[in-house]
C-alpha cells in the first residue's frame, strides 16, 4: 500500500484528514505571550526568618505539587508551573479571565481542622486577667486616646439575639449567660477593654464583636501579655463571615479547644452542592476510612455539643452534633455564591499548602499585546511563504510547484499535530514553526539538485528521480535527526518559551521528513505517470 501510487495517495489523504480534523475539533492553544494572562512569582511567607533555605526548598517542592493539582482542576490550558532557583515558584496562566479568583486559589492555604466548641464558662474566668493585661501593657492614657470608656455593659438579650438570627424568641436549646461581673474592688479593672467589646452569642461558646471593633479586638488579642493570660488549651477563633444582629453587623468569635481532633489530611473528596432545605451553598466532604472512624468516635462522644469546622484559621460553620457522624459531612457557606463553594472544594481536594505563600512578583499580560503579536506573526508568515513560493516555482518550475504542494501538506500536518497534542503555541513556537518550514524547503532543494545531477549525467527521467531521492536521503536524515536531538534536549532542560520552541520544532521536523521524502515523491510519481520514460521534466 505504501509503495504503490494509489496506496501513497490514500495514505496522504488519510493523514491530511486526521490532521485537519484535529485542527478543526481542538483548535490551537495560544500561550501567555499570544493571548494574555497572568504571571506570578511565589515564595514561602516567612516574615520572622525562622525557616532555613533547605526547609524553604522542601516546602516549595510540596507547594509545586499542590498548586499544579489546583490549577489543573481550575481548567487552565497548559499552565507553566516551575521552580525558579530553590525558593521561588513561577506560575503562568494563559487566557485566565478572572485573575483575582486564580490568585485566591493559588494562595489559599486550605488548612482544614475540626475542633470542639467549648462553653463560654470555661473561658470567662480569664476575662479579668485579659483586661488587666491590656491595661498594664497599654496604659490608661493609651486606652483613653481611643475615645472609649471601656466600661463593660450588658450586651443584647437572648430574645433580641434569637429574634435577629432566627426570627423568634429564645428556644429551649439556646443558652445565654452574662459576661461575669468583675470585682470592682480592684482599681485596675475600672477599665475593661476586651470585655467591653464582647457581646454574647446565641449559644454557648460564641461571642460577637461589632465589625467596627474587630481590628481593635485583634490588636488586643495579639498582645503577648494577653496570650499569657489565656486559659490553657483554649483559643478564640473568628468566624469567616459577618452576621447581622438587629441594626448592627458583628463578627463571630468562637471559644474553641486548641487542639484539633481531626485535620484535612484525612480528607479524600470534596464536592460543591446546594443545601436542599435552605438552597445555600455548601461543600460536602468525605473522609478516609481512618478519618471516618475517628470522626465517628469523637462525634459519638459529644452529641449535643457544637463542632467548629475551621479553614485557614477561620470558623466556616459550627453545627450542633445531633448524632454520631460517619465519614461524610458538610461545610455550610451560607449565602456565598456557588463559585466560592466550587473553589473551596477544589482547594480541599488538592490539599493544604505546607506554608503560607507570598506573591513576590505579579505581572499581567494584556491580551491586546498577544493579538498584536499574532497579527504580526501572520503577516510575517504570509510574506515568508510568498517569497518561498516565488523562489521555488521561479527556480525549479514544475518541480517547484510540486514542492509548494508538499509544503501545503506539511503546514497542515504541523498545525494538526500541535492541536492534537494540545501543545501551546507561543512566540518562540512561531519561530520554531518558521525554522521548520525552512528545513522542509531545504530538504526539497537537496532532492531537486540531486535529480538535476542525475539528469545531467544522462539518466532517464524516472531513474533520475529515483536516484535523486535516494542520494539525498542520507543528508536529509542527518540534518533532521541532529536537529531533532537538539530540540529534545531543549525540551528536557529548557523552561517555558524554550520548551514551546522545542515542541513546535520537533513536530515540524517529523512533518518535514514525511513531507519531503514521502509526499514530494508521491507528487513526482503522479507527475511522471502521464509521461514516457524518455520525456524531459521541468526542473
Amino acid at each position: 500500500m505504501f509503495k504503490s501510487l494509489r496506496g501513497r495517495i490514500v495514505t496522504i489523504v488519510l493523514v491530511m484528514i486526521v490532521a485537519g480534523w484535529q485542527l478543526y475539533s481542538k483548535s490551537l492553544k495560544l500561550g501567555l505571550d499570544l493571548q494574555g494572562g497572568m504571571h506570578l512569582a511565589l515564595e514561602i511567607d516567612d516574615p520572622d526568618g525562622t525557616l532555613s533555605p533547605e526547609a524553604k526548598s522542601q516546602m516549595i517542592d510540596q507547594v509545586e505539587i499542590v498548586i499544579r493539582q489546583r490549577i489543573d482542576e481550575l481548567g487552565v490550558n497548559e499552565p507553566l508551573i516551575q521552580k525558579a532557583g530553590s525558593e521561588r515558584l513561577i506560575v503562568e496562566l494563559a487566557g485566565i479571565s478572572d485573575q483575582q479568583r486564580a490568585r485566591d486559589i493559588v494562595q489559599q492555604a486550605a488548612f482544614l481542622e475540626f475542633k470542639l466548641v467549648l462553653p463560654r464558662s470555661e473561658f470567662a474566668p480569664a476575662l479579668p486577667r485579659i483586661d488587666r493585661a491590656i491595661v498594664a501593657t497599654l496604659g490608661p492614657d493609651s486606652l483613653a486616646a481611643l475615645g472609649r470608656s471601656f466600661e463593660a455593659t450588658e450586651g443584647p438579650s437572648a430574645d433580641e439575639i434569637n429574634a435577629a438570627l432566627f426570627g423568634g424568641g429564645a428556644t429551649d436549646t439556646t443558652a445565654i449567660d452574662s459576661v461575669p461581673a468583675v470585682d470592682e474592688a480592684e482599681p485596675e479593672l475600672n477599665l475593661r477593654p476586651f470585655t467591653f467589646l464582647l457581646r454574647e452569642g446565641e449559644f454557648e461558646g460564641i461571642y460577637y464583636v461589632a465589625v467596627e471593633d474587630v481590628e481593635l479586638a485583634k490588636a488586643f488579642l495579639a498582645l503577648e501579655s494577653v496570650q499569657r493570660a489565656f486559659p490553657r488549651d483554649i483559643v478564640l477563633t473568628w468566624g469567616s463571615e459577618p452576621v447581622g444582629l438587629g441594626v448592627g453587623v458583628y463578627k463571630s468569635l468562637y471559644v474553641l479547644q486548641e487542639d484539633a481532633f481531626l485535620r484535612g489530611d484525612r480528607l479524600e473528596d470534596a464536592i460543591a452542592q446546594r443545601d436542599p432545605q435552605f438552597n445555600q451553598a455548601q461543600v460536602a466532604f468525605e473522609l478516609s476510612r481512618a478519618g471516618g472512624r475517628e470522626f465517628s468516635r469523637f462525634t459519638g462522644q459529644h452529641v449535643g455539643d457544637y463542632l467548629a469546622i475551621v479553614l485557614d484559621g477561620d470558623v466556616m460553620s459550627a453545627p450542633v452534633i445531633q448524632d454520631r457522624i460517619g465519614a461524610r459531612g458538610q461545610i455550610n457557606l451560607g449565602n456565598s455564591p456557588m463559585e466560592e463553594a466550587r473553589d473551596l472544594a477544589l482547594v480541599l481536594r488538592a490539599g493544604a499548602l505546607p506554608a503560607p505563600l507570598r506573591i513576590e512578583d505579579e505581572r499581567t499580560v494584556d491580551p491586546s499585546l498577544g493579538a498584536d503579536s499574532v497579527a504580526r506573526g501572520k503577516v510575517a508568515g504570509a510574506v515568508g511563504l510568498a517569497l518561498v513560493l516565488v523562489v521555488m516555482i521561479g527556480y525549479y518550475r514544475m518541480a517547484g510547484v510540486i514542492a509548494v504542494g508538499a509544503l501545503g501538506v506539511y503546514v497542515t500536518l504541523v498545525l494538526g499535530g500541535l492541536a492534537g497534542l494540545q501543545a501551546t503555541l507561543t512566540l518562540p513556537g512561531l519561530a520554531g514553526l518558521i525554522l521548520s518550514i525552512g528545513m522542509a524547503v531545504d530538504a526539497n532543494v537537496l532532492i531537486f539538485e540531486r535529480i538535476r545531477e542525475e539528469l545531467e549525467a544522462g539518466r532517464a527521467t524516472r531513474t533520475a528521480v529515483d536516484e535523486g531521492f535516494g542520494n539525498a536521503l542520507s543528508a536529509i536524515v542527518d540534518a533532521n535527526v541532529t536537529t531533532l536531538i537538539t530540540a529534545l534536549i531543549l525540551f528536557q532542560f529548557g523552561t517555558g518559551p524554550v520548551r514551546g520552541f522545542a515542541v513546535t520544532l520537533s513536530i515540524g521536523i517529523v512533518a518535514s521528513f514525511f513531507s519531503a521524502l514521502y509526499v514530494t515523491r508521491t507528487f513526482f510519481l503522479i507527475y511522471l505517470s502521464g509521461k514516457k520514460a524518455s520525456d524531459p521534466i521541468s526542473i
